[in-house]
């Protein structure tokens, strides 16, 4: 606990109302305020209304974001705790709103290790990560409504031309049985209109990759592109942050878990924390630098001396661990400011 603290807002947060618990860090007093509405006017009233030296505890989520950047910009400490990892808080037999508050707050007033506090985007960099997001909602959208056009059709015998996902809008409306035109043209005009959608994010994402320097060295390497690269920049932010470049393998989840309790030492799946999208992206350029059409280099190499050896399973694993090492090959070119060399092996 900092000297300088002196009261801890436990800041329980909801999608419409949040609750909250003050305590006083030196007396131990803790009150519970009522509860204040989850948006920017009512936050900030309350904040402004705080004890000096006040740390305010909130759990990661949708509003934590913009909750503990108004905060800092009000001059407050805020800690933003990782949920996943606040078992005496999500596990608590008694749960509750109030008494989520109240640990929050008591723990943010003895061990921020307790917390496990997480690293929070400011708003311009999180504007942009939006930006990809969108994009991959967008490509989701449209793969769902061209898997359904082809399963409706397949389901009274006909079967839709084949071609690439940008064209198959316009291919299918061409071709399109009379009898199917009720059912399929809606979604067709709703493919088409996604596709555009999609180009459009595609041409900002070019845009802000020219905007963040950083990703122009990380498409160097084979496999990754725009997207990827771009996610990786926005999501690690700093890549001072990690002093040991292997953990930002387990930041994006792609390090196996652990179960250890004497001669007993599982072999489990990796830990998925972290974020999703870019864990995905990871894994697809993990995909591409060992498919077919992959360019030759140490990493396909390794990935593929990986799948031979590797059983049943050993495609599956290679990828896995293809991701793994390619996250930490981006974060050294990022943080060493260095050339990527494809096939170092050989020139050594």
């Amino acid at each position: 606990m900092k000297k300088a603290t002196r009261h801890v807002l436990g800041f329980d947060v909801g999608d419409k109302r949040s609750t909250i618990a003050l305590l006083d860090a030196e007396t131990g007093e803790l009150r519970n305020p009522p509860s204040v509405g989850t948006d920017r006017k009512s936050v900030e009233k309350l904040f402004r209304g705080l004890p000096r030296r006040t740390r305010v505890v909130l759990e990661t989520g949708t509003h934590s974001g913009w909750i503990a950047a108004l905060g800092r910009r009000l001059g407050l400490e805020v800690v933003v705790a990782d949920a996943r990892r606040l078992d005496a808080v999500t596990k608590n037999v008694r749960k509750s709103d109030v008494k989520d508050a109240e640990l929050l707050a008591r723990m943010g007033a003895s061990s921020m290790d307790l917390l496990c506090p997480v690293w929070v985007r400011d708003r311009a960099t999180q504007a942009d990560l939006s930006v990809v997001r969108m994009r991959d909602a967008a490509v989701a959208a449209r793969t769902l409504l061209v898997n359904a056009a082809r399963g409706t059709a397949k389901s009274l015998g006909e079967r839709l031309p084949s071609g690439s996902t940008e064209a198959f809008a316009k291919r299918a409306a061409a071709d399109l049985p009379p009898h199917l035109a009720a059912a399929v043209e809606p979604a067709l005009a709703a493919v088409a209109a996604v596709t555009e959608a999609i180009r459009a994010y595609d041409a900002e994402i070019e845009r802000l990759c020219a905007k963040h320097a950083a990703t122009a060295r990380l498409r160097a390497v084979a496999g990754v592109g725009p997207v990827t690269s771009l996610c990786f920049a926005l999501t690690v932010g700093d890549p001072a942050r990690f002093d040991d470049p292997r953990d930002v393998a387990a930041y994006v989840g792609l390090v196996p878990r652990r179960s250890q309790s004497g001669a007993t030492d599982r072999q489990l799946r990796i830990s998925k924390c972290g974020d999703a999208l870019l864990r995905r992206l990871l894994v697809q350029c993990a995909h591409r630098i060992l498919g077919p059409f992959g360019k030759d280099g140490d990493l396909r190499t390794w990935g593929m001396g990986l799948a031979a050896k590797g059983g049943r399973n050993g495609k599956k694993r290679a990828v896995v661990a293809v991701a793994r090492k390619l996250a930490v090959l981006l974060l050294v070119l990022w943080k060493k400011q260095s050339v990527y060399e494809p096939v170092r092996t050989s020139a050594a």
